[in-house]
């Protein structure tokens, strides 16, 4: 017979089991892109917070991103290999703290199923290298309805 202290001891880690598999899940953007680095390549291109965030799927703090208020005219690039991502024709102020467009560049980007933090969401990457971005939401604005939350330190914007 299970008593209450075996039945917890079991749950905490069948739940432990599928938040590790969930995590695993995550990493997403499997596969082959044209543009193509070693992991010590990329540790030697990319800061620490860039590498956390475009290799190893991390989220930056939100409002921290100088890029998140720039509504200036220009592009906006994968801080990893320098892809045009998005125009800042797309751009608006969601007020979640990250820089937010309603659509790439046409095949700028690709998708991936993300269950991490049991939840499924959209993650977007890079289609040239890659690098995690960020998400995509069925809350933004028209005419596609979609809100692109990408992480700044993944970005690097060039002026019109």
């Amino acid at each position: 017979m299970t008593d209450r202290r075996n039945f917890l001891i079991a749950g905490a880690a069948v739940a432990g089991a599928a938040a590790f598999g969930f995590a695993l899940v995550a990493k997403g953007a499997e596969g082959d892109f044209p543009f193509v680095l070693s992991d010590a390549e990329w540790r030697e291109r990319l800061d620490e917070m860039e590498y956390y965030v475009l290799r190893e799927h991390g989220t930056e703090r939100a409002f921290t991103s100088e890029l998140d208020k720039l509504y200036e005219p220009g592009v906006y690039n994968c801080a990893g290999c320098a892809q045009a991502l998005y125009s800042s024709d797309v751009k608006y102020d969601s007020r979640t703290g990250w820089p937010s467009f309603w659509e790439a560049l046409p095949g700028a980007i690709g998708t991936s199923q993300d269950t991490t933090f049991m939840m499924v969401r959209t993650e977007c990457h890079c289609s040239n290298c890659g690098g995690h971005l960020g998400h995509i939401f069925d809350d933004g604005p028209d005419p596609t309805g979609k809100r692109h939350c990408i992480n700044g330190v993944a970005l690097t914007f060039v002026a019109a």
